[in-house]
């Protein structure tokens, strides 16, 4: 994962399977979650990164439970994820994540109005 996906949308993410693009997150207690990517945004000059936890199938988690990162790359490209240390900035992050869900169905809408 050198690079962040292209998000025009969160509809996008969601509705192409076959561009899924997965993380291995290494918790605490070292162990590991596969997660899938659903969008990246921007949010206050801050990038943010939004996951969903795969099971052992690979499938979606069955309570659609998402976690929200800071992202960031380095000069190189090479991604890092960081906690959100505020009530306040979490919040932030999930109301425009939120936002985004409402847009991408808002979209899917119209394009159904559209057929």
């Amino acid at each position: 994962m050198s690079k962040k996906p292209e998000t025009n949308s969160i509809y996008d993410i969601l509705e192409d399977d076959e561009e899924d693009i997965l993380v291995t997150l290494t918790l605490e207690d070292d162990s590991e979650i596969e997660c899938k990517i659903l969008t990246i945004f921007e949010l206050y000059e801050q990038d943010y990164i939004v996951l969903i936890s795969l099971d052992e199938n690979g499938e979606e988690n069955a309570d659609n439970e998402v976690c929200i990162f800071k992202y960031f790359e380095d000069k190189d490209g090479n991604p890092s994820l960081e906690n959100i240390e505020t009530e306040e900035e979490y919040e932030a992050a999930v109301d425009r994540f939120e936002e985004l869900l409402d847009e991408a169905e808002w979209e899917e809408l119209l394009e159904e109005d559209e057929e």
